[in-house]
């Protein structure tokens, strides 16, 4: 299991992270039935049938006004799309219900508690793949059909949402800030959302320490390879940062740009070409020593540019 596997699940080992997960994106009726003062973790291990026990299972369960209901979180990081998931996901919940039935964990009525699979998904290409365990078997009549076993599951293809939720910062929650870091390629947005989740994770100190982790070892070395990080020990220090490098980004683009320009003015002509740049950076508010630095033109040059409208 890779360091980022380990933080998504130290994520949703916390019960506030999976109330954000269920109230900010299941919006289904059963869910404003929980109570999730209720929600606790399963401690059970299961051994698939090649004998291989799964780490990534994450599994609670809360009370609602009906009784238990399991929520069985897999977090799956593949870069492809599996076309059995469904059986996947089927074979899980069936380890589940036999790990119940072996604990005598029965309703009042003396039956198997509800069990909500989904999956976690955050891979390049967008979900495709069947949720249903019926579409992956042929269908024959004469009756055959009423044999075929009928399991869904949901899938959260991160992704997808983000893309379909652009803009959206100051309206999520803990979770759907998580996808945003996730997918944001911009600094500006990182830094915005950093601020937000310092916020967010105030009242949740352990949080606030994971999502500190997954920002410097997992997140940020791949943004911004190079940057130091081990000095970094708050987010609001991760703010600091990431305003800081997208204000060195903004001079080295406007440097490049500048340079260029006087390269090729360089070739219509010396003095013309010192006006028109220092003209291009006074527009842009650069200081006066970098003006003078770059392009060689006069203080009295430059002072009478300044006072051109």
């Amino acid at each position: 299991m890779t360091y980022h596997d380990k933080s998504y699940k130290r994520f949703f080992s916390d019960p506030f992270m999976v109330r954000e997960l269920l109230t900010g994106f299941i919006h289904e009726p059963w869910v404003e039935t929980l109570d999730f003062t209720t929600l606790e973790t399963v401690k059970s291990q299961f051994i698939t049938d090649d004998f291989r026990q799964r780490e990534d299972d994450i599994i609670w369960r809360v009370r609602s006004t009906e009784g238990w209901v399991y929520v069985y979180l897999l977090i799956e990081f593949q870069s492809r799309i599996d076309r059995f998931m469904a059986v996947r996901m089927l074979t899980y919940v069936s380890l589940l219900y036999q790990e119940l039935i072996r604990q005598k964990q029965f309703t009042t009525a003396g039956k198997l508690p509800p069990v909500f699979p989904i999956v976690l998904y955050n891979g390049e290409s967008r979900w495709h793949a069947s949720v249903d365990i019926q579409d992956l078997i042929q269908t024959v009549g004469g009756g055959l059909s009423r044999y075929t076993p009928s399991m869904r599951y949901l899938v959260l293809d991160e992704g997808q949402w983000v893309a379909q939720s652009p803009g959206r910062q100051s309206q999520v929650n803990l979770v759907s800030a998580l996808f945003q870091m996730e997918y944001s390629q911009s600094p500006e947005v990182l830094a915005e959302l950093v601020g937000y989740l310092n916020d967010w994770s105030a009242e949740h100190p352990r949080l606030k320490k994971v999502f500190l982790g997954w920002l410097k070892r997992v997140l940020l070395p791949n943004r911004f390879p190079g940057v130091k990080l081990d000095q970094i020990n708050d987010l609001d220090e991760v703010k600091d940062m990431l305003a800081e490098r997208v204000k060195n980004w903004t001079e080295e683009w406007k440097l490049q740009g500048l340079q260029e320009g006087l390269e090729q003015g360089l070739e219509q002509g010396h003095e013309r070409a010192q006006v028109q740049i220092a003209q291009k950076m006074l527009s842009q508010g650069l200081s006066d020593t970098l003006i003078l630095e770059l392009t060689g033109i006069s203080a009295e040059a430059l002072k009478i540019l300044k006072q051109q409208p």
